[in-house]
């Protein structure tokens, strides 16, 4: 299992994103969080098996009825130490 952090652009704050991908994710039992950044992104970052990293990112993809995913880039985390209490909206 890997800490992967992604950054979703796009139009994706006041659509009701963070809560759709809290949703989905809580649903698979995933840990982790969303955000929302300054610059108009949305930060998530959870833990995943690789197996689970295409699936996941279709998820982001699809997002909220209201969003418009433009791009999504992610990086794997070398040290995770954040603690995560099932998937949650951060602010």
């Amino acid at each position: 299992m890997n800490a992967y952090r992604f950054i979703i652009t796009g139009k994706v704050q006041g659509v009701a994103y963070e809560k759709s991908i809290q949703q989905v994710a809580s649903l698979g039992q995933l840990k982790g969080f969303v955000k929302k950044l300054k610059d108009g992104s949305v930060e998530v970052v959870v833990d995943l098996d690789e197996c689970q990293l295409d699936e996941f990112t279709s998820v982001l993809k699809r997002g909220s009825s209201m969003s418009e995913v433009e791009d999504i880039t992610y990086e794997i985390l070398q040290e995770d130490d954040l603690l995560y209490d099932g998937f949650e909206i951060r602010y």
